[in-house]
């Protein structure tokens, strides 16, 4: 898969991993389309940039014309996302980790798969998190996107293989961004790290990859735990 000629579309690509991917798919020769709520400095032969926000109303129009101007897309990667620690007095914050994290993947499925299942088959890639794993009184919003965003693409994984079209969710923990707030950051991955991870998942298409995989371990204990003292 990770060859000169291949079309990808990277949403959420202006800052942190979205970046550090499509740095390394123009290196390697590939169309890339980057779509984000911000503007970008990259310039580059096979490189072009729009500008939308997952949320708005306008988002699927620019993203199927950014699939139009590469004319066709054989990989797309959902790496846009936010999240903020639970304030009552911003209960909107949530809401919106929610339709950043969830409803805006999904709103990407609408136009991507179609045009893939029209190329006769894709790879669609979603960054999804370690925090997948239980619900979170801190992060409430974030949480429930993260494991609905798991959920939903490994349910896609099932019901698009008959049509030629690969899903891969890739669950970071820590990664060094903007993202991770957190004062203590245990086992945090570099972008260039996490990309890397991605574009692994581009050559071998697995169902899902958690890493760093001792995170992961650790993560799934204590998502147990989590969940049976949330329910009391």
């Amino acid at each position: 898969m990770d060859t000169q000629g291949r079309r990808a579309v990277v949403v959420g690509n202006s800052d942190g991993v979205g970046l550090a991917l499509t740095r390394q798919l123009v290196a390697a020769g590939w169309s890339v389309a980057g779509v984000s709520r911000s503007g970008s400095d990259l310039t580059a032969p096979g490189y072009t940039h729009h500008v939308a926000d997952v949320t708005g109303d306008a988002y699927r129009d620019v993203l199927a014309g950014a699939v139009d101007r590469l004319g066709g897309v054989d990989v797309c990667v959902y790496a846009a996302g936010v999240g903020d620690f639970f304030d009552l007095d911003d209960l909107a914050a949530q809401t919106r980790a929610l339709e950043v994290n969830l409803i805006g993947a999904a709103r990407t499925v609408e136009v991507v798969v179609p045009a893939m299942v029209a190329g006769a088959g894709g790879h669609l890639v979603g960054l999804s998190s370690l925090a997948d794993a239980a619900p979170s009184a801190q992060a409430p919003g974030y949480a429930a996107a993260k494991a609905g965003l798991t959920s939903y693409l490994v349910g896609l994984r099932g019901a698009l293989r008959p049509h030629g079209v690969r899903v891969t969710v890739v669950r970071f923990g820590f990664v060094d961004t903007k993202m991770a707030k957190s004062p203590v950051k245990p086992m945090l991955l570099s972008v260039e790290r996490a990309a890397d991870v991605v574009r692994d998942c581009l050559r071998t298409r697995p169902a899902v990859v958690s890493r760093p995989r001792r995170m992961a371990a650790v993560v799934r204990v204590a998502g147990v735990a989590a969940r049976v003292a949330a329910r009391r």
